[in-house]
């Protein structure tokens, strides 16, 4: 997310800077330009920092395919990211809906300002509405109410949700939807929270 913060502004700095800019599209930022501006802002991070700022091979092909990868380049994505997609242990995808409702209710962690043992939460109502009953989410993915009797409250789509939210490329490759699982943001029992929230019959995402 930060890195997507980033390339916005780096992209705007190119659009601000065309003299026709504001007569013309804005124009599509040079890569290498965008990398060196990335580059320059987090020339002092380390670590597991460090890693947040490089991309790995699929946000490449991502970036260099904006965002809308077709045909072979599609498929090899979507096969390198469901690859990496690894299902709890137990082979449970179900855990608690009660906490998966907190992981979808909390945005705080990884952020600088972070102490190491602050509660890290998914944000899922930043993109989409869950539970009727909130009143605050956000409508950059679908609606998300109703899922698990839109479902079936299958257990075989719930594995597939699992995988969704483990790594969310290894279903739709560029998506704009953090890897959580992936990036080990997100622990598998979380994620198994989360699944739970999506799919128990008394969760208030299914009333």
């Amino acid at each position: 997310m930060t890195r997507i913060i980033l390339l916005i502004l780096a992209a705007s700095a190119l659009a601000l800077a065309t003299p026709a800019a504001a007569q013309s599209p804005a124009p599509q930022a040079d890569p290498a330009v965008v990398e060196a501006f990335v580059a320059a802002t987090w020339k002092s991070t380390t670590g597991d920092w460090r890693a947040r700022v490089d991309q790995d091979a699929t946000q490449k092909a991502c970036t260099a395919s904006n965002n809308e990868p077709t045909g072979p380049l599609f498929d090899q994505i979507r096969d390198r990211e469901s690859a990496t997609v690894v299902f709890p242990a137990d082979g449970k995808v179900l855990g608690d809906w009660k906490k998966g409702a907190q992981v979808a209710q909390r945005g705080t962690g990884g952020q600088f300002s972070d102490q190491a043992n602050t509660y890290r939460g998914g944000n899922c109502y930043a993109c989409h509405q869950m539970s009727k009953a909130e009143v605050s989410f956000g409508t950059l993915g679908p609606s998300l109410n109703g899922y698990g009797k839109l479902h079936r409250f299958d257990a075989a789509e719930a594995r597939k949700t699992y995988a969704k939210i483990y790594n969310s490329m290894s279903v739709l490759p560029c998506s704009q939807m953090p890897r959580f699982g992936h990036a080990k943001f997100l622990s598998d029992e979380q994620i198994k929270d989360v699944v739970a929230y999506l799919y128990d019959p008394e969760s208030p995402v299914n009333k």
